[in-house]
């Protein structure tokens, strides 16, 4: 089952506000309903009990009685009903009597009703409904005569049945009111509750904008503090958290810049002493031989050692100009299978130790130096740290639709164990080596990320994953036209 949208603050908020209204209008009407029924009821009941016990003391009765005298009574009080018109039924022993001719049933004359008026000579009374669902009013009063200041039963009970129809007509109308004024007072309250939401979202609409644009790098971004309510305290707070991150980030950007200068300092600094330096170990390299065995090893040692440093010194030039946004495309048409091979034969991996999938006839318009810097690192990092053989791949696939043309991928795989999990989040970031212990290994640390600001350069992405089979897979994407 799909669950529903959720709803947003703005039908949330209207939804409470006319939730409580509805509810304030309910309980009220509610409340209204059933003081206005039990006013209306009382009044109608007492009235009908008072004139039934004056009636009934007025009446001058001979006991024992007799079924005329009975029924005189009966007629006599039959005539004087209120509020309303009633009928009055007489019961003494075995005698009955009624005002008309409607006879009493049990549903108006029930056996509690004649139980209560046993146990309470001042009377009793019950609403009833007859078998078609009309209410009635039946009042109980037991003929009492007074002796010396006491009274006494006389045996007789007169029953008045009144009918409450008008009784609850009008509380129907009550009802019927209340029912259709709620329909205009709900409509009346989505005005409040449109107005209540406005202000209320107001505030949070001006925050969700400004967080966009915080999101974007304007950090600058302060919102307009209304009022003294917890949405303006929330405000403050964004504002002088925005303020901190502003500083922040001005301190972190500040020191990065002065980083990356320095190492650019550097660079260029150690460039012409290393130039030098290299000079004169390849020719100290080649009057090694002719050395004793300690001095020949100490020579290659520093030999080894000032090349590793020159590697390291271009590196961080290179990435420096790609900081510097200073780095330059020089595009040429470039068969695809040739530049491989030569990459390849130049850095001597043509031995048997990496096999390539090379397809005839593609051609591709890009910077030849920088494809041979992404095409080497990543053989040489597959090579050293996964193992031989090495697979080169190379296949052409169409575009995107509305994307541009066709797209050159290369896929470059090894045969080692893979790259860890939790190394792949970091396997393109500057000077990250997946074992702390290689602190010393052939590498500057920063091969892959500059292979992969040179494939960013063409307009090309850089992925790396782990083969189902085992081994480290790098994927490259990248546009056949370069910079079209």
């Amino acid at each position: 089952m799909r669950n529903l949208a959720p709803l947003g603050l703005r039908t949330r908020l209207i939804a409470a506000f006319l939730l409580v209204a509805v509810i304030s209008a309910v309980s009220t009407a509610a409340l209204t309903y059933q003081q206005a029924r039990t006013a209306i009821l009382t009044q109608s009941q007492d009235t009908a009990v008072s004139t039934l016990r004056d009636q009934l003391e007025n009446q001058a009765l001979t006991l024992p009685m007799d079924q005329q005298q009975l029924q005189r009574v009966v007629n006599e009080i039959g005539k004087r009903g209120k509020p309303h018109p009633w009928t009055v039924f007489g019961e003494y022993g075995s005698l009955r009597a009624s005002s008309n001719t409607t006879p009493a049933t049990s549903a108006i004359l029930t056996d509690t009703l004649r139980r209560q008026v046993a146990a309470h000579p001042h009377g009793a009374f019950q609403r009833v409904e007859d078998s078609h669902g009309e209410p009635y009013l039946t009042v109980a009063m037991p003929a009492v005569f007074t002796h010396h200041g006491s009274r006494a039963a006389t045996g007789a009970v007169l029953y008045a049945v009144m009918p409450l129809g008008g009784e609850q007509q009008t509380v129907d109308a009550m009802v019927q009111a209340a029912r259709q004024g709620a329909v205009p007072g709900l409509a009346i309250a989505v005005v409040p509750a449109l107005l209540a939401a406005r202000s209320v979202l107001r505030p949070v609409r001006d925050m969700r904008r400004a967080a966009q644009r915080l999101g974007r790098g304007r950090l600058d971004t302060r919102i307009e503090v209304r009022g003294r309510d917890e949405l303006s305290g929330l405000a403050r707070t964004f504002n002088e958290t925005a303020g901190a991150l502003e500083e922040s980030v001005a301190e972190l950007r500040e020191a990065e810049t002065r980083a990356r200068r320095f190492a650019s300092d550097v660079s260029h600094e150690l460039r012409t002493p290393l130039a030098g330096m290299l000079a004169v170990t390849e020719v100290l390299d080649e009057d090694a031989e002719h050395l004793d065995p300690d001095t020949a090893k100490a020579l290659r040692l520093i030999s080894t050692e000032t090349g590793k440093l020159a590697v390291l010194v271009e590196d961080l030039m290179e990435i420096s100009r790609f900081d510097a946004r200073a780095a330059e495309l020089n595009l040429d048409d470039v068969d695809i299978a040739e530049a491989v091979g030569k990459t390849l034969e130049r850095r001597h991996w043509d031995d048997g130790r990496v096999t390539t999938e090379l397809p005839d006839a593609v051609r591709a318009r890009l910077d030849p130096r920088r494809f041979d810097v992404v095409l080497a690192n990543l053989v040489g990092n597959a090579l050293r740290h996964g193992g031989a053989p090495v697979r080169v791949r190379v296949r052409t696939a169409p575009g995107a639709p509305g994307g541009g043309g066709e797209r050159l991928q290369v896929e470059v795989s090894d045969s080692g164990p893979g790259i860890a999990p939790e190394v792949l989040p970091h396997i393109f970031e500057r000077f990250y080596k997946a074992d702390a212990a290689r602190t010393r290994s052939a590498g500057s640390g920063l091969g892959l990320a500059i292979t992969l600001e040179n494939v960013r350069l063409h307009g090309g992405t850089l992925s790396a994953s782990n083969a189902p089979g085992g081994g480290a897979v790098f994927r490259l994407d990248m546009p056949l036209e370069a910079g079209a």
